[in-house]
C-alpha cells in the first residue's frame, strides 16, 4: 500500500486524456505583501471545480471490466462526489454517491448533473456504514475520498504540474482534510524539489491532522463545524497519516473568520472564485504571518465549488 513518486507519474499519464492541466498563476500584489514569489496552482479551474477529479479519475481508470460494469460508490460532502460522478460518466462507469442532506446545493446539483445516483443521509447516520452497506448489497466498488493509494497518487499530480511549471520551490502550502491531497503533493514535492518545505493547512475547528502530526498518533475528533466543508473530516486516514508524518514538515490551522476574509480578498484581487476549503493554504500565507520573504512559494487552491448565494450572505454580514 506504499505510495511513491512513480505512482504519481503513472497517475499523471493515466489521467492526462481527461484532467485539465490547470494554470499556475502569480500576483504582483501577493508578492509585494509577502516579499515572496508566490505561485498559485488553480485547481478551482479543474474539471468539476476541484483537485478531486485527479484522484477519482486515476482510481476509476484502473478498475477491471467487471467492476466497471457493476459500478462504483463513493461517500462525500461534495467535491469527491462530483469527481467520481464525472469520472464515471467519462469512463462509462455507473456511480452512486452517498451525500449529507446539508451538503451545499451547488455540489448536490452538480453531482446529479453528472449522472450519478445520490443517496442522502442525516447527521445521526454514519456515512461510512451506509456506504459499505449499499456497496455490499449492490456489489459496487467503494471509492473512498482520500484513504486509497490510487486517490493519493492522483492528487499528487497537482504538485507535480505546479513544480514543473513554476520551477523548484522553497515552500509548498497545501490544504488538508483527510490528507489525500497533502500526502500526494508532499510525495511529489520532495522528489521534484528536495529542499522544499511542505506545510499542510486545515481549519482551526478541525485540527485533527495537526494534533496527529505533533503527537505521533492518529487523533480522531468529532466532525468539525467549519465553513471549510471539504475538510470536515474527523481524522487522517490509515494510509495518509504515515505519509503525512514522513513527507510533511509542519501543520498550521486557520480560523473561519480569517478564511472567509482571505477568500473574498482573493476573489477581488485575483478574480478567482475559490471555495473556503480551497483557500486554506492561501489563508495561511496571507493571514498567519508566515515569513516567506525571499522564498519561492507554491500554494494549492484546491477547489472553487462555492454556493454564491451563501457567499453573498456571508459577505453582507462581514464588518466593513
Amino acid at each position: 500500500m506504499e505510495v511513491g513518486f512513480g505512482d504519481v507519474e503513472a497517475a499523471h499519464r493515466r489521467i492526462a486524456p481527461h484532467a485539465r492541466r490547470t494554470p499556475t498563476l502569480t500576483s504582483a500584489t501577493v508578492d509585494a505583501l509577502t516579499g515572496a514569489r508566490v505561485h498559485f496552482k488553480c485547481e478551482n479551474l479543474q474539471r468539476m471545480g476541484a483537485f478531486k477529479f485527479r484522484g477519482a479519475c486515476n482510481a476509476l481508470a484502473q478498475l477491471d471490466a467487471e467492476a466497471r460494469r457493476r459500478g462504483v460508490l463513493a461517500f462525500s460532502s461534495g467535491n469527491h462526489a462530483q469527481a467520481v460522478a464525472l469520472a464515471g460518466r467519462l469512463l462509462g462507469i455507473p456511480a452512486t454517491i452517498v451525500m449529507p442532506r446539508d451538503a451545499p446545493s451547488v455540489k448536490l446539483d452538480a453531482t446529479r448533473g453528472y449522472g450519478a445516483e445520490i443517496v442522502l443521509y442525516g447527521k445521526d447516520e454514519s456515512r461510512e456504514a451506509l456506504a459499505k452497506q449499499i456497496a455490499m448489497q449492490r456489489e459496487l466498488t467503494l471509492i473512498p475520498p482520500f484513504d486509497h493509494p490510487h486517490i493519493i497518487a492522483g492528487q499528487g499530480t497537482a504538485a507535480k504540474e505546479l513544480i514543473e511549471d513554476a520551477g523548484p520551490l522553497d515552500l509548498l502550502l497545501v490544504p488538508c482534510g483527510g490528507g489525500g491531497l497533502l500526502s500526494g503533493c508532499a510525495i511529489a514535492a520532495k522528489h521534484l524539489s528536495p529542499g522544499c518545505r511542505v506545510i499542510g493547512v486545515e481549519p482551526a475547528a478541525g485540527d485533527d491532522a495537526a494534533q496527529s502530526f505533533r503527537s505521533g498518533r492518529r487523533v480522531t475528533i468529532p466532525v468539525p463545524d467549519t465553513i471549510a466543508d471539504g475538510a470536515r473530516t474527523p481524522s487522517l486516514g490509515e494510509l495518509t497519516f504515515p505519509l503525512v508524518r514522513r513527507y510533511v514538515d509542519d501543520m498550521l490551522t486557520v480560523p473561519d473568520d480569517l478564511l472567509l476574509r482571505s477568500m473574498f480578498w482573493l476573489w477581488e484581487r485575483m478574480k478567482l472564485v475559490v471555495e473556503p476549503t480551497g483557500m486554506l493554504a492561501a489563508c495561511a500565507l496571507l493571514e498567519r504571518g508566515i515569513d516567506a520573504r525571499g522564498l519561492r512559494v507554491g500554494v494549492i487552491l484546491s477547489g472553487g465549488n462555492v454556493d454564491l448565494a451563501w457567499a453573498a450572505a456571508r459577505r453582507a454580514a462581514m464588518p466593513r
